[in-house]
């Protein structure tokens, strides 16, 4: 893959075979990146398990001190008054099966994360195939099917970030902006390692954490030190 002259010249600056403490490595990803937009700084974690098994599974999620620093538009599924409720709370849309035909034959896709109650799981069960590649199916673990819509959407306005293993063991979650302080970044991603260090499956043998790296968009990734986390 061909890299930019930005990129090569940022990459100089990171030793690829060194592990960064938490706090260089935040310094060194604002400083390396050159995008004229503001970047999000991304955190990599490959972890020691194998999520083909069930209970090696890692997925939950967790509100970041300091936000994303992304709005973020949030779809409620319920009924009722809880309808009412999941627009007091700032939700940017709210309904029942109403929706299902908007998003399964108009492509409506306007939203980031989908919440919904219990009862209405059946229902968005049947958008399973529009929005499961796309990560956007209601789960528990992730708190997004819950009667409580009024707490899920606060969170979820307040900077909640899901984290899931992807095919090859890797947790991709977004903890910034690179305008964010370097402490508002060292908290974010202190958070979030928090919440994965206590979501180790007891079925996880060996190293859990076998490295963590974090970026921002367009740059190059740094190293972290994991002993911080373990």
């Amino acid at each position: 893959m061909k890299r930019g002259k930005k990129y090569v010249e940022a990459a100089k600056k990171i030793d690829r075979m060194k592990q960064y403490d938490l706090e260089e490595a935040v310094k060194l990803v604002k400083e390396v990146a050159t995008a004229k937009f503001d970047e999000t700084v991304e955190a990599h974690i490959r972890l020691g398990v194998d999520g083909r098994h069930a209970d090696q599974q890692v997925r939950g999620a967790v509100v970041l001190p300091n936000g994303t620093g992304k709005t973020v538009r949030v779809l409620v599924f319920a009924k009722g008054e809880k309808i009412d409720e999941a627009l007091a709370a700032g939700a940017d849309f709210a309904g029942g099966e109403e929706l299902i035909p908007k998003i399964q034959n108009d492509g409506w896709l306007d939203f980031d994360v989908v919440v919904a109650t219990p009862d209405m799981m059946g229902v968005v069960g049947r958008l399973g195939r529009v929005l499961g590649p796309k990560g956007l199916m209601p789960n528990p673990k992730a708190g997004t099917v819950t009667m409580d819509v009024t707490k899920a959407v606060n969170d979820i306005k307040a900077g909640k970030v899901e984290y899931r293993l992807d095919k090859a063991n890797i947790v991709h979650v977004p903890v910034g902006k690179v305008s964010f302080s370097e402490e508002k970044l060292i908290q974010n991603i202190d958070a979030l390692m928090g919440a994965i260090t206590k979501a180790k499956p007891s079925a996880a043998k060996g190293q859990y954490y076998r490295s963590v790296s974090i970026s921002s968009t367009m740059g190059p990734g740094v190293k972290l030190n994991t002993l911080r986390y373990i």
